[in-house]
């Protein structure tokens, strides 16, 4: 049996139902969230993508905060309404991601055997913060994911995960289309 592709099946289905739920704004991305990288972990350390594989403890550690987060702001009323990123913001995550992709590089091109540690340390970066973002519903969250799901498609397919790099392909499609839903309804809530 080929624990590649059984992987990159559960993973893909997994991800197709995340994606449908955040979508949504569904709570249950959480749930998913917390479940669905433990599979990818096992995939990427078998394809030797150390970062991602590693950052899969943390997308567990974030479905849990996300969860959390959400839950306690539908208890206050306000459901976490989706809003753009405030300005004021902007620096500091800019500025969590280029530590984030410097510390991961440098971890990379020194502790392990990675083949592409540029694109793992910034996919990886860039994915740790759009997490954060999604926890706090901001739109632009969705921007950010566009860029890490565009540089994971070329990852995947030279690390020969295809089915995994054509999720990721839907994933670009479908933070598009995320990106303009969420920014409707943080205009309609600013309202």
């Amino acid at each position: 049996m080929d624990w590649s592709l059984v992987l990159q099946v559960v993973g893909t289905t997994l991800g197709l139902i995340y994606l449908w739920l955040e979508y949504k704004a569904n709570i249950w991305v959480w749930v998913i969230g917390a479940i669905m990288p433990m599979v990818h972990g096992c995939l990427y350390l078998n394809a030797g993508i150390y970062a991602d594989a590693a950052m899969q403890l943390y997308y567990v550690a974030a479905g849990i905060y996300g969860l959390l987060v959400w839950k306690r702001h539908s208890k206050h009323g306000d459901g976490g309404r989706i809003k753009h990123t405030p300005h004021g913001w902007i620096a500091p995550l800019v500025a969590v991601y280029v530590v984030l992709h410097i510390v991961l590089y440098f971890l990379l091109t020194e502790f392990t055997d990675s083949r592409v540690p540029l694109l793992d340390s910034m996919s990886t970066a860039l994915s740790i913060t759009a997490m954060w973002m999604l926890s706090r519903k901001l739109v632009e969250q969705w921007l950010v994911w566009l860029v890490v799901d565009m540089i994971s498609v070329g990852l995947y397919l030279y690390k020969d995960i295809p089915i995994t790099a054509a999720l990721y392909m839907l994933y670009c499609v479908l933070a598009v289309l995320g990106y303009l839903r969420w920014r409707r309804v943080a205009r309609s809530n600013a309202n």
